[in-house]
């Protein structure tokens, strides 16, 4: 393979399958390497770990802001939209925002939650575990996050559905399975999945107003930046960033971390045995095989990095799934290792943009995989897992398991 047969752009090929070996030859030969794209005017593909922690501290070089996080090019109409997006915000602005939300997701405030989420584990496998077979993204892994967030925020079980296949559009913009409409990349049935959320945000608003409960729906309505509360529109941006973000990541994992388990029986036999592994087979599961591929920065001003000249409004493009493998920082980088130690995996970002949720998906990691690695056995995947068409999202849309048959538990 050559520099030339590089495209990071090409949803069939991240449907069939993660391009490490494009990911590895890039490292090796171009870190920073300058990549055309038929819909865009290109960008800088930045594959290293260092690099990206670099950009991704520098946020008044290299602007979420400026054009957005996605790679595709949106219109300044669409922009206005996008940059109440917390995604999509710099400092000062962005810090204001994060901090409205940050108290909801602190070490104190997550660990309270445990119980409950511990409660719903054992619903969502009692679903299925007298069946000895079911759909594991669809039946498992998409049910806490989704559960978790709705009660964060309030949302009524009758409405949980229709939120969980909202996101599912708004993530899955290149797959057709995910698009109402059929068609990939089809922005109708997006732009459609979006104003229904936003409009469901809007519901939701009214509901904390008029009946405030302890949840963080209620807190948001209450909330104050500058000593002004927030503007519905800023309530409905939150909402909706939460759903998705808190919703459809955490799912990935959880599908990617049983594949991974299931393809190194060795190792899932070692966890299985001692529980004591969870928390290093659970960083693992992060470092190798994360949710998010890739996220967009735009430079601010001329810079250089590694002997490269970014131009000034270049676009640049940060690749996890690269930088979580890459060999100057990670022993054996393509061997899943679930008692790697150290293990600095930038899973969930770095910098001013560090996922706000990460305590609360690395304790629904931890607690689903306890429930299945303690009352699943057996398992095995019966046919191979349908990837999500995306060069965005690291995701798997159906993966057909079966097991030995066990008790439901009260």
């Amino acid at each position: 393979m050559q520099l030339s047969d590089v495209d990071l752009t090409d949803p069939d090929l991240f449907q069939r399958g993660v391009p490490y070996d494009q990911f590895a030859l890039l490292r090796r030969e171009a870190p920073v390497f300058w990549h055309e794209e038929s819909d865009g005017p290109g960008f800088w593909a930045i594959t290293r770990y260092q690099d990206l922690k670099r950009i991704s501290k520098q946020p008044q070089l290299f602007s979420s802001e400026r054009m957005g996080t996605l790679r595709q090019e949106s219109s300044e109409e669409d922009l206005a939209i996008i940059r109440n997006i917390i995604l999509n915000m710099d400092p000062p602005k962005h810090r204001q925002y994060r901090a409205l939300v940050n108290k909801a997701f602190t070490p104190r405030m997550v660990n309270s939650l445990r119980p409950r989420i511990q409660q719903m584990v054992k619903r969502i496998i009692n679903g299925v575990i007298e069946k000895g077979e079911c759909d594991f993204v669809e039946d498992v892994a998409a049910k806490l996050p989704l559960e978790v967030i709705c009660e964060m925020m309030g949302v009524p079980e009758e409405d949980r559905r229709r939120v969980y296949e909202i996101g599912n559009s708004l993530v899955g913009f290149d797959d057709p399975d995910l698009q109402e409409t059929g068609q990939p990349r089809d922005h109708s049935g997006a732009q459609d999945a979006f104003a229904e959320m936003f409009l469901y945000g809007t519901k939701l608003r009214e509901k904390a107003i008029s009946h405030p409960a302890d949840d963080l729906a209620t807190g948001l309505v209450n909330a104050e930046i500058d000593g002004h509360k927030l503007a519905d529109l800023d309530f409905n941006f939150f909402f909706l960033v939460l759903l998705v973000a808190g919703n459809e990541t955490t799912r990935t994992v959880t599908s990617n971390g049983m594949i991974a388990l299931l393809e190194h029986p060795d190792q899932h036999a070692d966890v299985q045995a001692d529980l004591s592994l969870l928390n290093s087979t659970v960083e693992e599961i992060l470092r190798f095989a994360p949710a998010v591929h890739t996220f967009r920065r735009q430079a601010t001003a001329d810079v250089e990095i590694r002997d490269q000249q970014i131009r000034e409004n270049q676009k640049l493009m940060l690749w996890y799934t690269s930088a979580n493998r890459d060999e100057e920082v990670f022993d054996a980088p393509d061997t899943f290792h679930i008692r790697r130690e150290p293990n600095d995996h930038l899973a969930f970002g770095v910098g001013e943009h560090f996922c706000l949720g990460a305590n609360l998906a690395r304790l629904e990691l931890r607690e689903i995989f306890r429930g299945i690695l303690t009352r699943f056995h057996g398992m095995e995947i019966t046919a191979k897992p349908r990837r999500l068409r995306s060069t965005f999202i690291n995701g798997v849309k159906e993966m057909q398991v079966a097991f030995e048959p066990g008790p439901s538990l009260d």
